[in-house]
């Protein structure tokens, strides 16, 4: 058995649970570790890396390494080749099995198929099916692993959550005609989850003294009846769940399983913030804790101590080859991406202190800036002669970074849009424009982020809060329709030839710039612009828009680089009122 590792998050939090004893026959089992990560999402120059996790990793005797899902997408680090250096990467460190996190399917489904095929460790997913006409089919991937080690056998179920039909781009899952030819098990009332999942733990039961899930599923309640609680509280057999997709930092958490039964529930957070360890103890006593980059550098040091005072040699050879490909790439791409551009005197921002997502849920500066620039690409540079740009839409979700002040770079743009969509222009009626707007107002106020809020540019509107959402959607959460009220009011589109803005009209007709994403590929769900002309498609890639636009400010300093100021606070410039 291949020695493997992982890691993740702040200061060390542990919690422990004995669970029933094993049988006698597995009395002498000895001590296993597992060590998670959760939602890496390419960040891979930070403090705690894959280098750090490959030294932890080789100190321990049976471990295991697994990961939660969102590896391959998150900043210019995996974008740049669609995650294959982050692959090579797992590869290095000596992952076990992982599983696929909704982002996995960023670069299309060749894109995820590619990533499976580059790893050296099965991925695994019960839920994740082929279909044709309607109708489930074989499963893609296994829907677990089997390890033995440490005396006992230990299985990890994987889970891929139903959100990612829309939480990537529902595209990908048809074929050229539109016809879902891949599923993901989920259903309105999460029944269909609920019984894959059982059927899957019942399978592994059979094999195994252990049964692990390795989901991909969260705990937020914006992602219910799909949640890891959910899952747990609706199936029975699994022993613990190592979780992601809702960045939440769990050291650990008991969950009554359908038949009372506990089930600890873990997350590490997200970014490499964390590495979570589980240990699972002879007497079948589970612990878990969240281990900060100072937490395993200290283990490190006390380990590597020993051994050299214990005459034992210490693996530098595996360490040296993770860190070759590791700092190798983060060069490359800094040094490909890192001209400087342009300045700015504000801070561009999405986030509270405490870590709150606001450009999902209302106005930010970074959105306004992310909206404006492709308004410019198509009024400015002339992409389409003789069909004017009304108004162009930038969905939160797809505006990943954090404070942006002084310089910018091409990588700046590259980590502000990290998913390499492209610019396209359709045409539409006001009225699709407005179920838009009334689909990704439909968190605010509630206290959930949603990733299809849209920021604008060209257009404002009122979202009133004291009308509840009415929007319906199908089980795969894509829109289809609005039960009742509206709680978007009061849109009006800016006209270039009156300098004023005006009263949308649900029955004219409208230019629409925005990302293929959103528009054409149903991206976080937006089926409203189906039958929506298609003006001009594949005009630049999103991080390309934004550096267009940076280029274009004055240089106001006189040092030779346009200065990107003027977008004020966080809270943006008043396009986006809500009440």
């Amino acid at each position: 058995m291949k020695k493997r590792f992982a890691f993740l998050l702040a200061s060390v939090m542990a919690l422990s649970l004995s669970l029933p004893a094993f049988a006698a026959e597995e009395a002498e089992a000895e001590p296993v570790t597992v060590l998670y990560t959760n939602d890496v999402h390419t960040y891979i120059n930070k403090d705690l890396n894959y280098t750090l996790a490959a030294q932890y990793r080789d100190t321990l005797d049976n471990v295991l390494l697994v990961d939660a899902g969102d590896h391959i997408q998150g900043t210019a680090f995996g974008s740049m080749d669609k995650g294959e250096t982050i692959i090579d990467l797992m590869n290095a460190a000596g992952y076990d099995v992982a599983t696929l996190g909704n982002h996995e399917f960023d670069y299309g489904m060749e894109g995820a198929m590619n990533s499976i095929e580059w790893a050296e460790f099965p991925y695994v997913s019960c839920n994740f099916y082929h279909e044709e006409n309607g109708v489930k089919g074989e499963n893609v991937l296994d829907s677990y692993e089997v390890f033995d080690i440490g005396g006992r056998k230990i299985a990890f179920v994987g889970v891929t959550t139903p959100e990612s039909f829309t939480k990537s781009t529902p595209a990908y899952f048809q074929d050229d005609a539109g016809n879902y030819i891949y599923g993901i098990a989920g259903g309105q009332d999460g029944e269909d989850l609920y019984e894959t999942v059982q059927e899957a733990i019942d399978e592994a039961s059979a094999e195994a003294d252990i049964v692990i899930g390795l989901g991909h599923l969260g705990v937020d309640p914006a992602s219910r009846p799909w949640t890891s609680e959910e899952v747990i509280a609706n199936t029975t057999g699994f022993d613990a769940f190592i979780d992601g997709h809702s960045h939440t930092t769990l050291p650990m958490e008991a969950v009554e399983d359908a038949d009372g039964n506990i089930v600890i529930l873990t997350q590490t957070g997200s970014y490499f913030d964390a590495l979570g360890q589980m240990t699972i103890e002879p007497d079948g006593e589970i612990v878990t804790e969240l281990l900060s980059p100072d937490n395993v550098k200290a283990r490190l040091y006390d380990s590597y101590i020993g051994k050299i005072r214990a005459g034992e040699s210490v693996s530098e050879e595996l360490e040296a080859a993770v860190e070759e490909i590791e700092t190798g790439w983060i060069d490359e791409v800094n040094t490909e991406l890192g001209q400087v551009i342009g300045t700015t005197e504000d801070t561009l921002d999405n986030y509270e202190p405490d870590g709150t997502r606001l450009v999902r849920s209302q106005e930010t500066n970074s959105g306004d800036f992310a909206a404006d620039a492709l308004y410019y690409l198509f009024d400015q540079t002339n992409v389409v002669d003789g069909f004017p740009v009304d108004i162009a839409v930038m969905n939160g979700g797809g505006i990943r970074n954090e404070a942006i002040t002084g310089d910018i770079s091409y990588l700046t743009c590259k980590n502000m849009h990290t998913f390499g969509n492209v610019a396209c222009f359709i045409q539409v009626t006001g009225q699709q424009i407005l179920d838009a707007l009334e689909f990704g107002a439909r968190g605010v106020g509630t206290g959930e982020e949603i990733g299809g809020f849209l920021q604008v540019s060209g257009a404002k509107y009122t979202i009133d809060t004291s009308v509840d959402s009415t929007v319906t959607m199908d089980d795969k959460g894509v829109f289809t329709g609005v039960a009742g009220d509206y709680r978007v009011k009061d849109v009006q589109i800016y006209n270039r030839d009156t300098d004023s803005y005006e009263p949308l009209d649900p029955a004219a007709t409208y230019n629409l710039a925005g990302y293929n994403y959103t528009l054409r590929d149903l991206g976080d769900g937006f089926s409203m612009f189906e039958g929506a002309e298609n003006i001009v498609d594949y005009v630049m890639e999103d991080y390309m828009v934004l550096a267009n636009y940076v280029q274009s400010f004055e240089d106001t300093d006189g040092d030779g680089l346009p200065n990107v100021s003027g977008y004020g606070d966080l809270h943006g410039d008043g396009r986006i009122t809500i009440e």
